[in-house]
């Protein structure tokens, strides 16, 4: 077992469920300035939560950086049924990266790439020497899983975590983590709306995919496959290996993070005249759990 824990964190993922979550009930928690702050708050309960969960020795902070990508050039539709963030979440975009420096974690992101390409290419950077530990709610993040990188999904209620790794991914998906991408490409996506093959759905896809292993296998075979999927693929060809691309996490985006620079350090004074100015009561509750034992080694 390496020394360095790395945890990379969705900043995003973080903040969208973090105000959703609080938000129901119009309790947007307006500081006196009038700036709401209610994500950033259960951001911030979601954060120290999982570092006390996991230990890690480093921290690193993604984000995306607007809603233009590459993706989007490559397919105008991807993302396109997102409505439009609330007006009290918009504040608390910079807000949010201004607690997170405040904790010394750095925060990366890149124009033109989403955060879930920074996290794939620092995981990479990162896993030769360290165990890296990915954290959001977003299941696309599951093809990064091998040795040494492990993805953390937050489930339903705060400190709820469902970790796949290298050795029990197989019984959780009945997949490989890189056939989580061909999975994606045949059955679509209807959060990041694209649809991959029209008339595939999960279960056939899946299916298919312990039997072909790959979409290229699968079309190399297709003369082997029941005369209904044989028509849909071959109706939605491009679409199939378009959808694929745009499912597929690039590991190679041009950013950097110095290790060293990542290290956790929790400086509890500096953390502290940083959330004063959002005015919010009872600090010593929001920062008690930095101050316990991590609850689950590996």
């Amino acid at each position: 077992m390496t020394a360095n824990k790395v945890l990379l964190v969705d900043g995003m993922a973080l903040l969208f469920r973090g105000f959703f979550a609080t938000s129901f009930r119009g309790n947007f928690m307006y500081n006196s300035k009038g700036v709401p702050t209610n994500g950033v708050y259960q951001f911030l309960r979601y954060l120290t939560d999982a570092i006390q969960t996991f230990g890690p020795s480093h921290v690193v902070c993604c984000w995306d950086m607007g809603s233009k990508t590459f993706r989007t050039e490559m397919y105008d539709g991807y993302k396109a049924n997102r409505d439009a963030p609330p007006v009290e979440l918009i504040p608390q975009f910079d807000l949010v990266k201004e607690i997170v420096q405040s904790f010394d974690i750095p925060n990366i992101g890149l124009e033109n790439f989403e955060a879930d390409d920074c996290m794939g290419t620092l995981a990479n950077i990162y896993n030769p020497e360290n165990e890296v530990f990915i954290l959001s709610g977003d299941q696309d993040l599951l093809q990064l899983v091998k040795e040494n990188i492990r993805v953390i999904i937050m489930r339903k209620g705060q400190g709820n975590y469902e970790v796949f790794d290298k050795d029990n991914f197989y019984e959780k998906k009945a997949l490989s983590p890189a056939q989580i991408i061909d999975l994606k490409g045949l059955m679509g996506d209807s959060s990041d709306n694209y649809p991959g093959v029209k008339g595939i759905g999960e279960k056939t896809a899946l299916k298919l995919l312990q039997e072909f292993e790959t979409i290229d296998g699968l079309v190399e075979n297709i003369e082997r496959l029941p005369k209904g999927i044989q028509s849909k693929l071959q109706a939605d060809m491009d679409m199939l290996y378009l959808s694929r691309q745009l499912a597929e996490i690039k590991c190679d985006v041009p950013i950097s993070c110095d290790l060293e620079g990542s290290r956790w350090d929790f400086k509890e004074d500096k953390v502290i005249t940083e959330l004063d100015k959002l005015e919010w009561k009872h600090l010593d509750r929001l920062l008690a759990p930095l101050k316990n034992k991590p609850s689950v080694s590996f």
